[in-house]
């Protein structure tokens, strides 16, 4: 009966180092890839929707100044805020062909039908205007990074601000009979500036 001779494998100790410091980098990218794939697609989902919610809650405010809800805050500024919040989607499609033939009728109206021309489509048409004419470095590169988001921060702080002042105090903006309301849409136009700049930081 021969003998069976087995060869005893030796492992190098710089092997087991080779093979640890690999296992740690691969943790180390799964973790950077879950971290970016949480922030672009959890994150970056709720500052979408954020700003869908904070562009409906500018429009909210605007009927609310035409109604009998009619406040004492400068409505004009939520134009600006509107242009700079407003979803890429829809603000391609109002700079196109679409936003130029009501920007055009409503010029026409203003300028040879002013008396058939209703107030309460002035800003609406302003904003129209706005979108068709803004020069791409407010279209195509301030909206896209902080400078916008900053502009909305502003103008949310400031109408807050002047809406509490002309309700009288903090606690009268939310007992009064149109308090609530505004205060709230007020409200809401911060969240999505606070939460874009937050993200941004990180």
């Amino acid at each position: 009966m021969g003998k069976r001779s087995y060869l005893a494998m030796k492992t190098d100790p710089t092997t087991n180092e080779f093979i640890a410091s690999d296992l740690k980098d691969l943790g180390n990218a799964a973790k950077k890839l879950a971290t970016h794939a949480i922030k672009l697609g959890g994150l970056g989902f709720g500052t979408t929707f954020l700003q869908w919610f904070a562009t409906v809650a500018a429009i909210y405010l605007l009927i609310l100044d035409r109604t009998n809800w009619k406040t004492n805050i400068l409505t004009s500024l939520l134009i600006p805020y509107i242009f700079f919040s407003l979803p890429s989607i829809i603000f391609s499609f109002f700079s196109g062909q679409v936003g130029k033939w009501i920007a055009f009728i409503a010029v026409i109206l203003r300028l040879f039908f002013p008396r058939r021309f209703p107030g309460w489509l002035e800003l609406p048409a302003a904003l129209i205007l706005l979108i068709v004419v803004a020069p791409s470095l407010f279209a195509d590169t301030i909206r896209d990074i902080w400078i916008g988001v900053a502009i909305c921060l502003g103008i949310a702080c400031y109408l807050l601000q002047e809406h509490i002042r002309a309700s009288g105090g903090f606690r009268n903006s939310f007992t009064k009979s149109n308090g609530i309301s505004n205060t709230v849409g007020i409200i809401l136009l911060l969240v999505y500036p606070v939460w874009a700049l937050v993200l941004d930081i990180l």
